[in-house]
């Protein structure tokens, strides 16, 4: 239990006597009746929050001397973490403390208490695009599949999958973990950091946009062959969340909520893989950025940009004088993404990691990977799959002199001549390029609501 207490409360004296771990194991309960901690205060008003992964009932009780206590509260933890700010009686001076009894486990997490959802459903399904989303070549990018189009209640069920702790085995992982919005739901660690603390070898990519991608597959690598089989695989990796679907099921169908939530998307209250991998691809496909600076400027005909972002805009897409189309040639379009192709931009000879070759075992897939959308980029660092470079200023200067050759670089990486590109461009013009790519940063995708949390942790 942690304390703490408003800007008007007066002091606080707190103690804890240390009989019981404040976040219990997923599957092992608390003794009854187990002190969780004491806090003791004379101070107006006290918070307390309890972390607790297992997601149990806490009855909170007060005393002012330690032998006679009085329940004051229930708590319902919802997501592993619960806080409420309770009045202290006039001239005061309470004990408090959070007891476990499994005799009063009688508090159901329904939709009411466990979430902050709207009345009526966000609108995912009919999001306000820009003219050059409804045609091609950015129309023909969507991969949203036939067999599952976003619905508002589909999305907002994949909403509360995407954020909920209870897909990792100990319930201390969501996706939201290494997809946070705040970093244009990337991970803004080098390598994420799985359900027991075991690190990975990849960045987790930003996920704005996902929605139009040509070639539809996904991870660095493309081994998922669609995103509704992408979301079920971090679930299961060993390293990630560590949970099998038959047991990621059963415990999704123990909360009230979750069978109210998956009939309002399918029709029936049923909880099945299938229906949990296609709400989640139904909320990623939701997160949607046509709201930057550059978006504006489309409209305008860039008149709202200043000298040097309209510079580095010439820059990217090939204007004079640098080589016609690198940068637009692997980030097309609007929406900023590659064609059919999947490319080798040069990071490392020999390759440290195969990507796409060790999915294919083909050696001239070696060292491809995934190009994302470079939208939201400012919020997504650090940057390339193994997260190498921390800021933009590193990326372009990579580019700019930087290329590695090998026998899959990709061809607008290269000279005429077959060699190695080199951009030569000066000072200004690199500052002018970083400047460009913070005009694509969506500064509302990072706090959407309908993007956002949707769990009730109290105060």
């Amino acid at each position: 239990m942690k304390t703490s207490t408003n800007r008007f409360a007066s002091a606080i004296i707190g103690f804890a006597l240390a009989l019981a771990s404040a976040t219990s194991p997923a599957t092992t309960a608390p003794a009854t009746n187990s002190i969780l901690s004491l806090v003791r205060t004379n101070a107006s008003r006290v918070s307390l929050t309890i972390s607790n992964a297992s997601d149990q009932v806490w009855v909170i009780q007060g005393s002012s001397n330690l032998t006679g206590w009085t329940d004051l509260d229930s708590m319902k933890i919802h997501n592993g973490s619960y806080r409420r700010t309770y009045t202290n009686p006039a001239g005061g001076n309470l004990i408090y403390r959070a007891v476990y009894n499994s005799a009063r486990q009688n508090i159901a997490s329904a939709t009411t208490n466990a979430l902050l959802l709207p009345g009526t459903p966000f609108n995912y399904a009919a999001p306000a695009l820009p003219p050059s989303f409804l045609v091609n070549p950015i129309a023909a990018q969507d991969n949203m599949r036939a067999a599952n189009l976003t619905t508002d209640h589909g999305a907002t069920l994949g909403r509360v999958l995407f954020y909920d702790k209870r897909l990792s085995t100990n319930q201390t992982l969501a996706c939201a973990s290494c997809h946070q919005q705040a970093h244009g739901f990337s991970d803004p660690r080098q390598f994420s950091v799985g359900f027991d603390g075991s690190v990975g070898d990849r960045n987790s990519m930003g996920l704005s946009n996902a929605r139009w991608y040509q070639r539809e597959n996904f991870f660095w690598d493309e081994r998922a062959a669609t995103l509704e089989i992408q979301t079920l695989m971090p679930i299961q990796n060993p390293i990630e969340m560590g949970m099998t679907l038959a047991t990621l099921t059963n415990r999704l169908a123990a909360e009230p909520f979750y069978t109210n939530l998956f009939a309002k998307a399918f029709g029936t209250p049923a909880v099945t893989s299938d229906r949990i991998s296609k709400a989640l691809a139904q909320f990623v496909r939701s997160i949607v950025s046509t709201s930057s600076k550059y978006d504006l400027g489309v409209t305008n005909n860039f008149a709202n940009f200043t000298a040097q972002e309209n510079q580095g805009r010439l820059l990217f897409f090939g204007a004079p004088p640098g080589p016609p189309g690198v940068c637009a040639a692997c980030h097309g379009t609007d929406n900023f993404v590659p064609g059919p192709a999947i490319n080798n931009n040069g990071l490392e000879f020999p390759f440290v990691d195969r990507g796409l070759g060790g999915v294919t075992g083909v050696p001239q897939d070696d060292g491809k990977f995934k190009t994302p959308s470079v939208r939201n980029i400012e919020l997504t660092a650090p940057y390339m799959h193994d997260g190498r470079f921390t800021n933009l200023e590193q990326v372009v200067e990579f580019y700019n002199s930087g290329v590695v050759d090998n026998p899959n670089l990709s061809p607008p990486l290269r000279t005429p001549g077959g060699g190695v590109l080199r951009l030569n461009l000066t000072a200004a013009q690199k500052a002018a390029l970083v400047a460009f790519l913070k005009t694509l940063t969506d500064t509302s995708l990072a706090t959407d609501p309908k993007l956002s949390d949707p769990f009730n942790y109290g105060d």
